[in-house]
């Protein structure tokens, strides 16, 4: 045997040499998503997505895989992104979305053999699709104009204003802005056209001044064909000018073979009404609805319609979660739904009869659950150690198998910090939940400083799941204990809960997070209390804010990402009025209370906590006025304060290379004020000058 032969052999013996988790390691996994089961349940077809660091960017491919794990194979190799798959009827082929040739359209793939070929050339850019029961006939999400007649039109249009030298817009309602896109007139309607060809599109919403599906995060969910192809059901909020204030989304019907104005269906409720799905017989309408008009976190029930007579019941009203990812079991005998539940958030079957609630997939999140063949559920599952894969199980919850390991090559090469949930009295005494997650190459011996990260929402958890924004691994793979509290207003532990943080954005929450750190401290004698810095981001930057004026003392620095200063300024200034009047009780000149009970811009004077302040340009939910005002109190006092701005990100940092920086600038940040000889000023120097 060769020298050079010995030395590869034992090489590929010798262990894999690994490395604590980084964030270039988070930006790099590749990211399961949008599984989509075969008309048998034998195959299943999925989106993966990996980055492109030079190009900065994501890109996604469709990947096919066996229901029992096998024959993993790439679909389609194309260096634009593809996503959105769903079989034909006959199981032969795929539909799915793409970006070729600078447009998103809908293709076709046959899996026998053969180029996938465009089903669409629209002149304009398909945002999501459906197809009929029978496949032959697709509606389409296209961004356009509502006055205008044609496809064309709204094409004209655009070239029209591109070629004027004025660049004012007038606005005469709200919105004016959303998310991050500052409003031109167009609207998201669905037009319906044949598989084949031969007919234009028809926009089944013509006329209406609203979108479907709704904006900025609605898809395909929002909108089906009827069973027998001749309507289509879908979301809306058409409300008029009270759309920047009301939740009212409701439930529309149109027909699709001939012109006709749509019908709503959910007339008599002015909260919530989403995701309409139809069980497998064609007779039962199942949506999502919530019952609170202008609360966008309140429960969302599982309704049942008659098809034949609009009869409706609520399934397991008694089940105290709020459902998401409405689908049903081929047999039509249950539905399936993910819900946040302690801290975990599993998929869930619920018996259509009795209304029975089971947990499928275990500890962990979990999402898009299918059923398959055999009476089996597919799911996604990830927890706080492990990126998301794709996982079947029987339907009462039992043999769960691992179909896929779309990172197992990574994940080989990486250590994780081992985690823990707790429990502790909180705020009157009643259980709240967190968890502890250890460094990195942990050693009971030793004291670590402590990452203390504050969620968003906050109708929102920190729960035992994959985050890609804020993952405590990168804190524990920088050698932190990450701390993380779902204080009262979380997810998953009863609407009531939930419910209990409106009116009282700095009382219970602040009073959980403070009891939760030191049970915490006290309890893991490895946390070293005297080197924690707290971290928070949205609702979650608001409370850093709130932290720094009520215990000024108490950590060795604080990080704020786009966290609001001053509640009612950013009423004026946000976009979705429903959220803070409902929060707040109110308007500001209606309920001013609301606004000043726990108003963090009061009480600047007794800051004191070094902090790092960001904010992204793009954000039109706390603009980027709230950040910019944040860190002019911490410079003109003197407090040690950085500030990183990213103009082209809005409320999330999404580009992989800002997300890297973003990362590096925390972590660095921590590294100077917990680990490093900084200590935190007793006084604010400039103050003291300015006394």
């Amino acid at each position: 045997m060769s020298l050079s032969l010995m030395a590869a052999l034992a090489l590929a013996a010798a262990p894999a040499k690994t490395q604590p988790y980084t964030i270039q390691d988070q930006v790099s996994m590749r990211r399961i998503s949008s599984p989509s089961a075969s008309p048998d349940g034998k195959r299943i077809a999925f989106v993966l997505r990996s980055t492109d660091l030079e190009a900065n960017k994501g890109r996604t491919d469709l990947w096919l895989i066996n229901a029992d794990g096998s024959g993993l194979r790439q679909l389609t190799h194309s260096p634009e992104s593809e996503g959105q798959p769903v079989w034909s009827p006959d199981g032969r082929s795929l539909f799915f979305l793409a970006s070729r040739g600078g447009s998103s359209q809908v293709f076709r793939l046959p899996l026998d053999g053969g180029e996938a070929q465009p089903v669409t050339k629209l002149p304009l850019d398909v945002g999501a699709f459906v197809l009929s029961r029978d496949g032959k006939a697709l509606a389409v999400a296209l961004e356009v104009f509502p006055d205008c007649p044609t496809l064309e039109c709204t094409t004209q249009r655009l070239k029209t204003r591109s070629q004027q030298k004025n660049t004012g817009r007038v606005y005469d309602k709200l919105f004016v802005r959303h998310w991050d896109t500052w409003a031109d007139g167009r609207r998201n309607h669905l037009f319906v056209l044949p598989v084949d060809g031969g007919a234009a599109p028809r926009d089944v919403m013509v006329g209406m001044d609203a979108d479907g599906p709704s904006k900025p995060f609605g898809g395909p969910d929002e909108f089906t064909f009827t069973p027998d192809g001749k309507g289509l059901v879908f979301t809306a909020r058409d409300v008029g000018n009270s759309e920047s204030w009301s939740t009212d989304l409701d439930l529309f019907l149109a027909p699709v073979d001939k012109p006709g104005t749509p019908r709503k269906l959910t007339e008599k409720n002015r909260a919530t009404d989403t995701q309409p799905v139809f069980s497998p017989d064609g007779k039962t309408l199942a949506y999502l609805a919530m019952s609170r008009p202008g609360f966008e976190s309140d429960r969302l029930r599982v309704v049942l319609r008659s098809w034949s007579d609009g009869k409706e019941r609520v399934l397991a009203e008694q089940w105290d979660r709020s459902a998401g990812s409405l689908t049903w079991m081929p047999d039509g005998k249950s539905v399936l739904v993910t819900a946040d539940d302690m801290g975990q958030h599993p998929a869930f079957s619920i018996d259509v009869a009795s209304g029975q609630v089971r947990a499928i997939s275990g500890k962990g999140g979990a999402a898009a659950p299918q059923g398959v063949a055999d009476g089996r559920v597919i799911f996604l599952r990830e927890d706080l150690k492990a990126p998301a894969d794709l996982y079947s199980a029987r339907a009462d919850g039992s043999d769960v198998r691992q179909l896929t390991r779309v990172n197992e090559e990574a994940l080989a090469r990486i250590r994780f910090g081992d985690y823990e949930q707790f429990e502790f009295a909180g705020w009157n005494g009643e259980t709240v939940r967190g968890y502890v997650v250890k460094p990195v190459d942990f050693d009971a011996k030793k004291k670590y400083p402590v990452a203390f990260l504050i969620h968003g929402g906050p109708q929102g958890s920190f729960g035992n799941r994959f985050n890609y924004r804020w993952n405590p691994q990168t804190y524990a793979g920088r050698g932190y204990a990450a701390v993380m509290v779902d204080f009262h207003g979380s997810t998953g532990y009863g609407q009531a809960f939930t419910d209990s943080i409106s009116g009282d954005w700095g009382g219970k929450p602040l009073e959980d997070l403070q009891k939760g750190l030191e049970a915490a401290i006290k309890r893991y004698g490895f946390l070293d209390g005297d080197k924690v810095c707290a971290l928070g981001a949205s609702y979650g930057g608001y409370m850093i804010n709130w932290i720094a004026g009520q215990m000024p003392d108490r950590f060795r620095c604080l990080v704020n990402h786009d966290g609001n200063l001053d509640e009612k300024l950013a009423y004026f200034n946000t976009e979705e009025l429903w959220f803070p009047e409902w929060e707040h009780g109110g308007t500001p000149w209606d309920k001013p209370e609301g606004y000043t009970k726990h108003n963090p811009i009061d009480h600047v004077a007794k800051w004191k906590t070094p902090m790092l302040v960001i904010h992204g340009g793009q954000d039109f939910r706390v603009v980027d006025t709230q950040g910019l005002s944040t860190f002019t109190v911490l410079q003109r006092r003197g407090i040690p304060s950085k500030l990183l701005y990213f103009p082209d990100e809005n409320h999330w940092v999404l580009k992989p290379a800002n997300s890297i920086q973003w990362h590096e600038t925390v972590l660095d940040w921590l590294d100077q004020w917990a680990k490093g000889g900084s200590k935190k000023p007793s006084v604010a120097p400039l103050a003291k000058e300015a006394q």
